[in-house]
């Protein structure tokens, strides 16, 4: 048989099995086809191939990875993939118990997709797939080629079964946020008079590369501006600068801020810092597994709201994981389009949220904290929590 149609016995599944047909039947889902890179990803335990991971176009069209997966039958599973990827096939074999290696585009990969729906006689049943991850050529392609199909909407599925991290993910998120926190501090010390934004960046950049990360963005200010891009604009003497990065460790995210001064901080800096950093601290002080996620955001709000800051600074909470915001969603189109659908649930054990608190000082600058915790049953842990004060610039 050729590698593009392999079939295996099927491996025991790297996910929570029970936990995703739960989530599927309660849902309404009899297979489920994974389409987006961080859930067919997930679903592979960890795979990724790495010819597409800077950019999906090719030719005509784009690379599409499809995860299949019926409720309560692991072994009808099935990977669709690029011709590339059966030799990645070969050398580690993937778990499902089908291999479609054939594809180079996208109704290559629906086509395979549902010749194997047909296989296992799913053709027309409910279908899980990810709306805003399913090109419209592919969809139209399945739509027509599986009689009696329903497709349903398998986003809200996959990010329950993300939710709660193992601890290999927790590892990945830890090492992230961790080597993000020394490529900062490096960044920030290495700078100097002089540097720019431009030059800040790629140094940042370089140091979260040189430390294994895949860099994925840095929002960095000078002195009194509220403006993030890259830009010329150098730093000088008494300055502050805040840097916000984004570092991608085997596919899990890291997303900190850290601030630096050129020079030493004045009264005033660090009273303001001070201020900020309260507002965190009332919200750390909340998370533990049990407690609601609107008793962290109320608390920090609560002190938030008393300070002489309060008209210029803002405070969010978000989830992390294979992706910057995810489960637990705690805020609603703050800033980020979303709603806000776990605040009034419990946080659980294994739960990873970022805390950030945001000041748009009118003189002084763009000052803010950014921290990644583990939610833990009698608290949290913090990843990567050095460097929360004041960081001199140009120490190296």
């Amino acid at each position: 048989m050729s590698i593009s149609a392999v079939q295996t016995q099927a491996a025991e599944p790297p996910f929570d099995a029970a936990r995703l047909d739960q989530l599927m039947e309660a849902a309404g889902i009899d297979v489920l086809l994974a389409t987006s890179k961080h859930n067919t990803q997930y679903l592979l335990g960890g795979y990724k191939f790495i010819f597409f991971a800077a950019m999906d176009a090719i030719g005509h069209g784009r690379y599409l990875p499809i995860v299949i997966y019926e409720r309560g039958k692991p072994d009808h599973s099935a990977y669709v993939g690029n011709r590339m990827e059966g030799a990645e096939h070969q050398n580690k074999p993937f778990w499902t118990g089908s291999v479609h290696t054939a594809a180079w585009g996208t109704l290559d990969a629906a086509a395979l997709a549902a010749e194997h729906l047909a296989k296992i006689g799913k053709s027309g049943s409910r279908i899980g797939i990810e709306p805003s991850f399913l090109p419209a050529d592919a969809r139209d392609f399945l739509a027509a080629h599986l009689d009696g199909a329903r497709f349903v909407d398998a986003t809200h599925t996959m990010e329950r079964l993300r939710a709660i991290k193992t601890p290999e993910e927790l590892n990945k998120l830890r090492l992230a946020s961790d080597l993000i926190t020394d490529s900062m501090l490096a960044t920030i010390a290495a700078a100097s008079e002089g540097s720019t934004k431009t030059e800040i960046i790629e140094r940042l950049r370089r140091e979260e590369t040189n430390r294994g990360l895949h860099f994925e963005y840095c929002l960095l200010t000078l002195g009194a501006s509220h403006n993030r891009a890259a830009s010329p604009q150098a730093w000088a003497p008494g300055e502050i600068l805040s840097i916000d990065s984004g570092g991608n460790y085997h596919g899990y995210i890291g997303d900190l801020c850290r601030m630096g001064v050129l020079g030493e901080p004045d009264a005033e800096l660090e009273d303001l810092l001070a201020e900020v950093d309260s507002v965190q601290q009332a919200g750390f002080a909340k998370v533990r597994a049990g407690v609601a996620g609107t008793e962290v955001i109320d608390a920090a709000e609560k002190v938030l709201k008393a300070l002489p800051s309060a008209g210029f600074t803002d405070f969010f909470c978000h989830g992390m994981g294979l992706i910057t915001h995810e489960a637990p969603f705690l805020m609603t189109n703050h800033p980020v389009t979303y709603d806000g659908t776990d605040a009034s649930r419990p946080l659980e054990a294994g739960m990873v949220i970022s805390i950030e608190t945001t000041m748009l000082h009118p003189t002084r600058g763009f000052i803010k904290l950014e921290d990644t915790l583990a939610i833990t049953a009698s608290g949290y842990e913090m990843f990567g929590e050095r460097g929360r004060g004041w960081n001199r610039g140009g120490t190296n």
